[in-house]
This record gives structure tokens, sequence and C-alpha cells, in this order.
């Protein structure tokens, strides 16, 4: 089982973000995507969660075989997919379990029971480490940035995708945040679930080491590697990778 991406090109209103990108994560891998700002990360992860605001003009975005391309975002989300934003949504007047136990159900076709969902929801609070208080506060009002971060792995934890994109999770996060953040993201790994994590820094890879790393540049996959990959990028920039690229266009 995989996701997968073939040759997508996509549009912003007049302007072409990305030109041609292929990209496939099976399902218990760990993929980083890495590059510099405005290289079109964000806009994969907008594109692969179904964002109306980006338009494909060419390629396919595949899950286990069946085509989401033209799909409608709560499609995806019941398909598989789930999506971490970079700055997530404010909810004043819900309480983080009931926004959960709103979007449990919003994928199945029976309600969950009170019962059972507050036994899923203990779990994987103590798998997470997370405070029981915490679920009564309201979504992300008066969070700092390590809370709605927070929230949002709890949301991957009760929503138990199959696939994973996590959009600059890290941004904005101090040590300590980036470490709990880092900790609940590898008590959900495993054989069941593909990630991808976008990133434009390595210091999360320090905690969550993929698989395989990416590097995008102008809207393209142009490197790919191992862990050691980033290594390489912690050291010497992206310039190196621009310098390679125009080499063997030339």
């Amino acid at each position: 089982m995989s996701l997968e991406i073939q040759n997508l090109h996509v549009r912003v209103e007049d302007r072409e973000i990305l030109r041609g990108l292929d990209l496939n994560v099976a399902q218990g891998e760990t993929h980083a995507l890495m590059g510099p700002n405005g290289s079109g990360k964000s806009t994969l992860a907008n594109t692969i969660m179904g964002n109306p605001n980006y338009e494909v003009t060419e390629g396919k975005i595949v899950l286990d075989g069946e085509d989401l391309t033209e799909a409608d975002p709560d499609e995806r989300a019941r398909a598989g997919l789930f999506m971490a934003f970079q700055y997530p949504a404010t909810i004043p007047g819900v309480s983080v379990a009931n926004f959960l136990r709103t979007a449990v159900n919003a994928g199945r076709e029976e309600a969950i029971k009170v019962k059972e969902f507050g036994q899923l929801m203990r779990r994987n609070m103590e798998l997470l480490r997370i405070d029981p208080d915490f679920t009564r506060r309201y979504l992300n009002e008066g969070f700092s940035g390590g809370e709605k971060k927070r929230a949002e792995i709890l949301q991957l934890a009760m929503l138990a995708p199959r696939f994973a994109v996590l959009d600059e999770t890290d941004s904005g996060l101090d040590v300590d945040a980036l470490r709990v953040v880092s900790d609940g993201v590898n008590a959900l790994r495993g054989e069941e679930r593909g990630f991808l994590v976008i990133t434009h820094y390595t210091r999360i890879l320090r905690y969550v080491r993929p698989e395989f790393v990416h590097v995008m540049l102008d809207g393209r996959i142009v490197r790919e590697g191992g862990p050691e990959l980033a290594d390489d990028l912690e050291e010497k920039g992206y310039d190196w990778v621009r310098e390679e690229v125009a080499a063997s266009a030339a």
C-alpha cells in the first residue's frame, strides 16, 4: 500500500508551482521532504489534501491504487490521509475532546459510543503523555505553539490514518516542545502508517529519523537519499544542490 504522486503539476492563479513532481511513500516508511522557502513543499502538502486553491493541471495523486486527484478533502481523509498544518486553526467554544469526537465520527458509518471514545482517548493520551485536562480546553484557544502541535498529534493518534503529512510541524517550536512533538510522532510510527515530514530545517529529523530524504527545488524533487542526505544539508545548506542541478542541466 502506498501514496503515489505521479508527474504532478500544480498552479496557483497564473503561476506554476509544482513542475512534474514524483514521490512514492509506502506504509511503514517515513520520508522527509526538504527544501528552501518557496520551493513548493507546502503547495505539495495542500494539494495532497485537496485544497481548492491549488489547481492540478497534470499528473495524479493515487492512494492504494485509487485516484484521488479530483477527490474532495473529506473523501481523502476518509480514504486514510491526514495533514498536520503549519498554522493550526483556533476554534473558540469547541473543546479538544468534542472536536476529536466529531473528527472520529466523520470517518465512521456509525457514531462511536461515548465509553469507547473515552477509552480510546485515554489510551492515546497516555501514549502521548498528555494531561487529561488538556482535552477540556477550547481547541487552540490560548495554546502555545507546542500545545497546538500536540493537539494535532493527538488528532493523528485518534484518527489513525494510513498516511500522515506533517507540514513544517517543527515551525516555531522551542527545543522542549520539539522533543514532545517528536516523541509523539515516533510513538505513532509503525508498519500500518506512512509519514511524509515536510521541513526546511534538519532539527526535527534528529528526533524523527527518516528512512528516505528528498530535496525539492523549484517545484521538483532534484535529489534523493537516506538520512545522511539531511546531515549533508545541515552541513552545507542548499547551494551545493543548486550547483549540482545547474551543472547537470548545462
